[in-house]
Order: structure tokens, then C-alpha cells, then sequence
């Protein structure tokens, strides 16, 4: 977030009353602090070092007050911390280091430039060398360290729980819920069994409606599910049914203030941090097969050729019917399975009757002993995945930026070591599903924006919760140009101006070249990150103009507040004034949780891929050039995607210098070159798993 001038008088400034900034700061892994300063009509954009004398007890991302020196370093300007206003963190993960009587934390953190000493005391009976997680008590200006207090020890370094335990403690997340929302949850679990039939009367009922959930192969709390009916004259209803988790968790109850505080569910490599409780997260509220469940839906009447005729929202009743993994459901789509060279129809092994899907390949299928698959399932996915092709077919047409990539993922052993590590491929039933929700997405923001207009009188309020995506900012446009050409492509903009629909002939153009993944990669990263927010300024990577997250309840607080924002347009209920500032506040909130959340997410990813690496050391892959500067070159692993660096000082066979125009390192004296998107074989050197880095050379 780039910071904004607040010139203040403060007790601080001198006598030439110097001008006191206010904002973020940025601090690296040498100690060195950074304050970017927002471009104005009248002043440019510019950014103030702080060297580590000059940090005042700051810490990575604290909002603080700084003033110019006027003198520069390397051309930097500096600046000076002044004051703290207040803090981002004060508990770190670390290692517990004992030196005699004398004991401190080292920091997981290498952006916290200190160690933390801890009291003798509290540390008595924890071993050295364990990891624990630290709360910072006091920090004297006359001290060089802060102090802290042990708040949990979280295990031995190196092993697996603790290594991912760490990071989410790193990132301000907690494990275990506390005991009043736990004892919450069980007195729902109870009361819902009991009055279960009563609130169904309150509802729709679709419990006959054919319906299915279509997950990943090891999810376990499923959010959302699809509804299918053939009318018989080319018109279909469509539903898309969200786990009512509004029904469970109401205003001002533990249950929602832990939901608002942790705000998502974080999803780590091998395990799921959850945002509710298992009672409700895998259970009250997940729509598991075979069991009815409360939902609030979307449903739609469409004709064979997308257009939708009549849609309905409202407290729904259903019944899953079928629990299908995206594999799954992807063979049933493409209507076939292989054994021994046969190829047997999906659909005709489950009309047969004498053989049901129980006997297809090992592994192909994961249906239950007594279940046959009904010829119902093939029909509504084939039909449910044809209308998903054309909703994708007009968003892209309607200018959405088609920005598909593959995701990595681990196959674990028992003790989370990771033995292979692949892509997983974007399947049909992935995109289904996907356009299903966004559909969704879509027509209940459009709804609640418009419901609250028709509804509006004088000096009423308006206002929901929107997931928006501003347009890209120019001067990222511009690099963003300045990097392409270099590779040989050309983004059409002007003067940093720029359509989805450029973007999109662009990514058209490098489609199947080596560097599809590096330019996909740089042009994401040159685009604003969508946020939440209760002003509604449409969606630029959509190209949607009402865009909302309505379809994840149990893993994403701003979805359950679009859930009671429905029900209140619904029952025309009304927005009081003192709630404004308060929703606000929680989409800021939400959207700074969202980016700890795929930061731990990463964080885990990198930790498997080094500790993948450390058993193939001295082994030869092939790998492409994703970054060059002057103290080395990134090279990333084709298949597995595990960024190393080549070191400068590894290259001995001539000295290189960086051309940073064209993104290349030229050899002095060969001529020989090494540029961004070059395809190269490397080994692997060094894995270290306390830095998280891989060292590779070229081989």
C-alpha cells in the first residue's frame, strides 16, 4: 500500500517545522527501511530509505511518522522514524538460542532485524533449539533488543507440523479455537437436531431436484453445490445452492467474532486452517452427500443457449445426491474409462445395471460399494457443462482476462515429506464449476445493488459488500510494455492506458511459447489486487460491473456478510447509519487477511518444494530463466515449478555484466548471454530449509 502525505506540526518536528509523514513502512532482511510516498498533480512518486539506526524500534509494516533528512545515500534519499503510531505484529515465530544465562528468539521472520531476549524464567524448561512463538512486551528506547514472553511452544525445528504450524502462527493466524465458540457450536449442533423439520417449513423445499457437489478428492467441507432439472422444451433450471452459514453464525455471538477476526480459512499444503469449527465448517453446514442441508440459492431458468429467463433467491431445503471429485465428474462429462485396451461409456455401464462403476479401474473412481451411477448424473453434467461453456465463451467476449495457469501440488508420505510434486491441470468440471459460481456471484450483487436503489428514499443508505478490481495502474502498464518487448511481444496501450481485451489478445499471442508462464506471471503481478469494499466499482479482470463473494460462507467472512445482506433485501429490512464505517472496516480487514492467507499458502508451497529438492541434489532438470540481476539468475524447474538462483559469483567461465533493458546477463569477454525466458538445464547444489532458498548451477 503506498503511503500518502499527512504533513502534521507533531512535537517532533524542528524548528524549521519539518514536514512529518505518516504511513507504512517496509523493512528488508538487512535491517533497511523503505517509505513510499504516493504521486501527487504537484510531486512525484518516491520512496525514503531509512537505515537501521534510524528505524526507531519500527517493525515491518508498523504505521509510522517520518521525516527527510535531506542528505542522500546512493542516490537514496533518507529518512527518519520518529514515532510509532502503531504496531502491524508484536508476536514472532522463532528458535529458541541459549547462551549461558542469557536467552533469545531468532526471528523466522528475516525482516525483524533484531533478536528478542526472553526472561530466564519462562524459558527454563523449553530445550534450545525448539520453536516457539514469542509476544514482544516491552522495547526500552535505551535498549538494543526488545523483550518477549513465550506465548506456545510449537515444536521441533524441522519437523513437519511445526514447520506448518509456523507459518501460520508467522502470519497472525491461530490453530485451535477458544473453548466459548467451541461449547457455541456444540449447543447448535444440538439445538438443529432438534428443530430441524420446523425450519424446513420456513424454506424451499428442492430436496427432489437432482443435485451434486463437485469438489477436490480430499475436500471435506463442501460450501456449494448444483441443481438440475430438464423442463423438456429446451429450458433447464439451474441451481446454485450455498451452505447457509447465516442460518448458524448470527451477529454479536462468539461464533462471528472468531469468524470476523480470522476472517478465512487458510489452506496450506497439507492441511486447512479453518475458519469455523469442524462441527459447522464439515458438518452443520457442509453440504455433504446423502443428508439435507440448509442452503441459500440461486436458480435459474436458462434455454439451451445460455440466456436466462427467471432467476429466483432465497432459504432453500436440498438434498446432495452425489458427491463428485473434479476427476470424477470429468470422466462422467467425457463419457468414458479404460481397461485393457477397452473403452467402456460412463453411461452405459451404469444403464446395464449388472455392472456397476464399483468395478471400473482402481483409482478411477471412488463411489461407495452399493452406489451405481444413475444415467440422471450423465445428462445434467453433460447439459450443466455445455451452457458453462457458453457463459465462458460470452464473459470472454464481454472482455474478462483469461488468466488460466495450472496449480502445483505434493503427493505426501506419511510424515508430510513431499515425493512428487506436479501440475494439476485445469480440467471442464474445474471451468463448470467455476462459471457456475461466478454466475451466481454476479446476479446477487447485481440484485442487492438494484434492490437497494429501488428500495431507496430520502437520506437512505445503500450499501453491501462488493469484490472489486480497479484498473490497471499506468506506470505498471508501461514497465509491464517496457518487459515485453524486450521478450519480442508487443502490449498495446496508451500512455499506460489499457483494455482487459489487449491484455487478453496478448496472452493469446504467447499461448504455447516458452514464456506463456513467465509473461502470464508478469502481466498478473502489473494488474491491482481485487479487494473487498462497500462502494461498488466493478470488476476490471471480469469485466463485470456487480461482481461479490456470495458462493463461500464456511471458508470467507465477506461472503457470510453477503449472505445477511441478501436476506435483508429479501425481507426489506434497512441499513442503519451507525453500520456504515463498521463494514467498511471489516472489507479492509478481509482483504489484508486475504493476502496473509495466500502468503502463508505460498510460504508452505516454497518450504515443500525446497524439502523436495534436498533429495535430488546433483540431479539435472530442465528449467527456464524467470529473473536476472546483478548477483544472479532465477531459474525455475519446468515440471515441479522450484525456483532456484544461480549465483553470479557460480558463473566462472567469464565475467557477466546485467543489461537491465533487455533483461539479460552478457558475458565480457564470450559474448555469451543468459535472458529472462531462456530455457537452460541446471543442477541442483543446495537446498536450505531454514532460508527456504535452492542454490542451482548450470549444467
Amino acid at each position: 500500500m503506498k503511503n500518502t502525505q499527512k504533513p502534521t506540526k507533531g512535537k517532533n518536528a524542528d524548528k524549521k517545522k519539518q514536514e512529518v509523514l505518516t504511513g507504512h513502512i517496509s523493512i528488508n532482511s538487512k535491517g533497511v527501511g523503505f517509505f513510499d510516498i504516493e504521486k501527487t498533480d504537484k510531486t512525484p512518486e518516491k520512496s525514503l530509505e531509512i537505515q537501521p539506526e534510524n528505524l526507531s524500534r519500527a517493525f515491518h509494516d508498523d504505521i509510522v511518522e517520518v521525516i527527510a533528512l535531506g542528505n542522500k545515500i546512493k542516490d537514496r534519499e533518507q529518512a527518519k522514524v520518529v514515532r510509532v503510531v502503531s504496531r502491524a505484529k508484536s508476536e514472532f515465530v522463532g528458535v529458541v538460542q541459549k547462551n549461558g544465562s542469557v536467552s533469545f528468539l531468532i526471528p523466522d521472520d528475516k525482516r525483524m532485524y533484531v533478536d528478542i531476549f526472553l526472561d530466564p524464567a519462562g524459558v527454563k524448561n523449553i530445550p534450545d533449539g525448539v520453536k516457539v512463538l514469542v509476544k514482544i512486551k516491552d522495547w526500552k528506547e535505551n535498549e538494543k533488543n526488545p523483550m518477549g514472553e513465550v506465548v506456545k511452544v510449537v515444536g521441533k525445528v524441522g519437523d513437519n507440523n511445526t514447520e506448518m504450524e509456523s507459518i501460520v502462527l508467522e502470519k497472525g493466524f491461530r490453530v485451535e479455537f477458544p473453548e466459548a465458540v467451541l461449547d457455541e457450536a456444540e449447543k447448535l449442533k444440538k439445538f438443529t437436531d432438534v428443530h430441524f423439520n420446523n425450519e424446513i417449513k420456513n424454506r424451499r423445499d428442492m430436496r427432489d431436484t437432482l443435485t451434486m457437489t463437485i469438489d477436490p478428492a480430499d475436500a471435506k467441507d463442501f460450501d456449494d453445490a448444483i441443481s438440475f432439472k430438464d423442463f423438456g422444451d429446451g429450458t433447464y433450471e439451474i441451481g446454485v445452492h450455498i451452505a447457509d452459514v447465516s442460518h448458524f453464525v448470527t451477529p454479536g455471538t462468539a461464533l462471528d467474532r472468531e469468524a470476523e477476526k480470522r476472517g478465512l480459512s487458510v489452506y496450506l499444503v497439507d492441511r486447512t486452517i479453518p475458519m469455523l469449527p469442524e462441527i459447522l465448517s464439515n458438518d452443520l453446514c457442509s453440504l455433504n452427500p446423502h443428508e439435507d442441508k440448509y442452503t441459500f440459492s440461486t436458480v435459474f431458468k436458462m434455454t439451451s443457449d445460455g440466456k436466462i429467463l427467471d432467476k429466483w433467491f432465497g432459504k432453500t431445503v436440498i438434498h446432495s445426491d452425489k458427491r463428485f471429485s473434479y476427476e470424477e465428474a470429468n470422466d462422467v462429462i467425457h463419457g468414458t474409462t479404460k481397461n485393457a485396451g477397452e473403452s467402456t461409456s460412463v453411461l452405459e455401464a451404469s444403464q446395464a445395471g449388472s455392472r456397476d462403476l464399483r468395478n471400473l479401474p482402481a483409482g478411477k473412481y471412488s463411489y461407495s460399494k452399493s452406489e451405481t451411477l444413475s444415467p440422471a448424473f450423465f445428462t445434467a453434467l453433460t447439459k450443466l457443462n455445455q451452457l458453462a461453456k457458453i457463459l465462458e465463451k460470452e464473459k470472454f467476449q464481454n472482455g474478462a482476462i483469461n488468466f488460466e495457469s495450472d496449480e502445483v501440488k505434493f503427493e505426501l508420505d506419511k510424515d508430510g515429506k513431499p515425493i512428487r510434486v506436479y501440475r494439476k491441470t485445469r480440467l471442464d468440471t474445474h471451468k463448470l464449476v467455476e462459471e457456475y459460481m461466478l454466475l451466481a456471484n454476479r446476479e446477487v450483487a447485481k440484485f442487492i445493488f438494484h434492490s437497494q436503489n429501488e428500495h431507496a428514499g430520502p437520506g437512505s443508505i445503500k450499501q453491501s459488500v462488493y469484490r472489486i478490481h480497479g484498473k490497471p495502474d499506468r506506470e505498471r502498464i508501461e514497465d509491464l510494455a517496457t518487459f515485453l518487448k524486450a521478450l519480442g511481444f508487443d502490449l498495446r496501450n496508451k500512455d499506460g492506458e489499457v483494455t482487459s481485451r489487449d491484455i487478453n489478445k496478448l496472452l493469446k499471442e504467447v499461448e504455447g511459447t516458452p514464456n506463456e508462464e513467465l509473461i502470464k506471471t508478469a502481466t498478473i503481478r502489473s494488474m491491482q489486487k481485487a479487494v473487498y469494499s462497500t462502494k461498488n466499482i466493478g470488476h476490471f479482470g471480469l469485466a463485470f460491473r456487480f461482481y461479490t463473494h456470495f458462493t463461500s460462507p464456511i471458508r470467507r467472512y465477506p461472503d457470510l456478510l453477503v449472505h445477511r445482506f441478501l436476506e435483508r433485501e429479501l425481507k426489506g429490512g434497512k441499513i442503519e447509519q451507525n453500520e456504515y464505517e463498521k463494514f467498511e472496516r471489516i472489507c479492509m480487514n478481509a482483504s489484508d487477511t486475504e493476502k496473509k492467507a495466500a502468503d502463508a499458502e505460498r510460504a508452505s508451497i516454497k518450504y515443500k518444494q525446497v524439502e523436495y529438492m534436498q533429495n535430488h541434489i546433483g540431479e539435472i532438470f530442465d528449467g527456464t530463466i524467470t529473473g536476472v540481476t546483478d548477483w544472479g539468475i532465477y531459474v525455475e524447474d519446468k515440471e515441479t515449478k522450484c525456483e532456484g538462483m544461480v549465483k553470479l559469483r557460480d558463473l566462472s567461465d567469464d565475467y557477466y555484466e546485467l543489461d537491465e533493458k533487455n533483461y539479460t546477463l552478457k558475458g565480457q569477454r564470450t559474448g555469451k548471454k543468459y535472458t529472462l525466458g531462456d530455457t537452460v538445464k541446471y543442477k541442483v547444489v543446495s537446498a536450505d530449509m531454514e532460508k527456504r532458498v535452492l542454490d542451482y548451477t548450470f549444467a
